[in-house]
């Protein structure tokens, strides 16, 4: 495999990986330039197995022999550079040793989307890179099929969640609600069924579900602290709740999506 020794941080081959830790800086440049960051071997290679194009690869000089096949069956250019240009470059020690720049793919229509899931989560506000991509591991492991977000949202290829999903962002397709929270009567008229998680004092056990709220769920996911908003709620079926005990009222988002998506799949 042929690749390019780089020696300068101000290489313009390496403007896609500047500045990587700067989230502000990253979103307003990734999205509207079309490609996001994938880091590390295994993300990697999950998003060329999903069909993502690649428009580069950087690695630790170090590492190369790792993505030699890569190079190879993608056709992008492999750029090589050792720890302090990747570092100045990046603004962090790229300990895993390797980053792609990507293709991102156009989104799925809402509809197309409804049409072929049978469970989906729904997020509101869910700004938090981490939860976003740990949410979206979850629903890959736990038979979710599809996954909407409001449009206050976290970008799901952003590279932290990206990185916490390993990779799984790309097994599950989304897309965004533009209206909301009026969108969800877009997902009630495709035959599910609305589960706002919430700690309101009238919602249902998950497990006390009836069969009917059960066929077809799409389970609605809030922020982490606030919670969903009253006119979420207002937009929902049903409320519903994950039985706690101990005094504990509440779980991390991930860690109430994890079990959420347990229970409302245990009949698959």
């Amino acid at each position: 495999m042929a690749f390019e020794t780089l020696t300068d941080p101000d290489d313009p081959r390496l403007a896609d990986y500047r500045c990587l830790t700067d989230v502000d800086l990253r979103t307003a440049f990734e999205p509207p330039h079309g490609l996001f960051i994938a880091e590390g071997e295994l993300v990697l290679r999950r998003a060329v197995r999903a069909g993502y194009q690649l428009r580069s690869i950087l690695v630790d000089s170090k590492r190369t022999d790792a993505v030699a096949d890569l190079g190879a069956v993608t056709g992008a250019p492999v750029y090589a550079a050792d720890q302090q240009v990747l570092q100045a470059t990046t603004g962090f020690h790229v300990h895993r040793g390797l980053l792609a720049s990507v293709h991102r793919r156009p989104l799925p229509a809402v509809a197309d989307l409804l049409a072929t899931a049978g469970r989906i989560a729904v997020m509101e506000d869910v700004n938090n890179h981490t939860n976003i991509g740990a949410i979206f591991r979850c629903a890959a492991a736990l038979d979710i099929n599809a996954v909407l977000l409001s449009p206050s949202c976290a970008d799901p290829l952003y590279r932290r969640s990206v990185r916490v999903s390993m990779g799984e962002v790309f097994a599950i397709p989304y897309a965004r609600l533009d209206d909301w929270p009026g969108g969800l009567k877009v997902v009630r008229d495709a035959g599910f069924r609305v589960l706002a998680m919430t700690l309101a004092p009238d919602a249902v056990d998950l497990d006390k579900l009836s069969a009917d709220d059960r066929r077809r769920p799409a389970l609605l996911l809030g922020a982490e602290g606030p919670g969903l908003t009253a006119a979420a709620v207002a937009n929902a079926d049903v409320a519903v709740k994950i039985p706690m005990s101990g005094g504990v009222d509440s779980l991390n988002v991930a860690a109430a999506a994890a079990v959420a998506f347990w229970e409302i799949s245990r009949d698959r």
